[in-house]
């Protein structure tokens, strides 16, 4: 008699990486029903908020951030002045828009990078609202919070010396500028070029032309993938001044990235500086 045994394999693929899960909570449409219950923030020049804004927004001139960053100055006893005189609480969402999604995008960074935990972008701006023929208000709306003990979250922050020590180790540097910039060609400091093996990825691409929002997140996925940009490696974008950077740095963290810092000083310092390595097209 004869037994007949039976081996059953099981193979097993190797498991592929687990694609990084997109938030859910850094746009608002301009038709969200609940707009009205955040601490919503004009970042435009004062002229056109006074010309007409959304109801209830306040005023926030974002300038004195972005020099405290750049400053060095931008601790813990500075953001509790700033963000009680226009509102901001740990408690309610905040929404910034603008015109412009560059200083939209830096507004939000610079809350961010303050400890605000929930900043949200409104998708397509001030062009978007109006297009909507939503409702706009003249009168000016203040709002002030109570003084807040903010934690800056200094990991959203890249300085020189993290761009020095990292770029060579498998962090990705991202630059936001043109094509022009990003090859040399065109110069807005001493020295132009890149920083060594970064990856270009002009701001622009990251917003529908027609509408200024930004593409649908399984578009910009696949533009990153195109570029080779690995969303589970750490990455420090930059431009010239932030402003660019930060809208880089919001697309991003749509599409899952967990490990983004902006160098928000950018191309500003390290293209007059003499110790970084630069690399341009000949």
């Amino acid at each position: 008699m004869m037994t007949s045994i039976v081996v059953v394999v099981y193979l097993c693929a190797a498991a592929e990486p687990v694609a990084p899960q997109p938030p859910t909570n850094l746009l608002v449409e301009v038709d969200d029903a609940q707009l009205k219950d955040y601490r919503v923030l004009d970042v435009r020049p004062r002229t056109k908020y006074d010309a007409g804004h959304i109801p209830g927004a306040v005023h926030a001139n974002v300038e004195p951030w972005s020099k405290a960053v750049v400053a060095g100055q931008a601790d813990r006893a500075f953001w509790k002045a700033q963000l009680a005189q226009v509102g901001v609480s740990p408690r309610v969402p905040v929404v910034v828009y603008s015109d412009d999604v560059r200083e939209a995008a830096r507004a939000w960074w610079l809350l961010k990078f303050a400890g605000v935990p929930d900043v949200r972008l409104l998708n397509g701006g001030w062009k978007a609202y109006t297009q909507a023929q939503l409702p706009i208000q003249k009168e000016a709306t203040t709002a002030t919070a109570p003084p807040h003990d903010w934690q800056p979250d200094t990991a959203r922050l890249a300085e020189k010396k993290h761009v020095l020590a990292e770029y060579k180790n498998g962090c990705v540097c991202v630059d936001a500028r043109s094509v022009g910039e990003f090859r040399g060609e065109k110069a807005l400091a001493q020295h132009g070029g890149r920083i060594p093996g970064a990856i270009h990825l002009e701001w622009s691409e990251l917003l529908d032309p027609k509408t200024d929002k930004f593409l649908p997140q399984p578009k910009i996925q696949q533009l990153l993938k195109d570029r080779r940009i690995d969303l589970n490696k750490p990455q420090i974008t930059y431009c010239q001044s932030g402003g660019r950077a930060a809208v880089v740095a919001l697309a991003l963290e749509l599409a899952g990235a967990k490990n983004v810092r902006n160098y928000y000083r950018s191309w500003s310092e390290w293209g007059n500086s003499p110790d970084t390595p630069i690399d341009r097209d000949k």
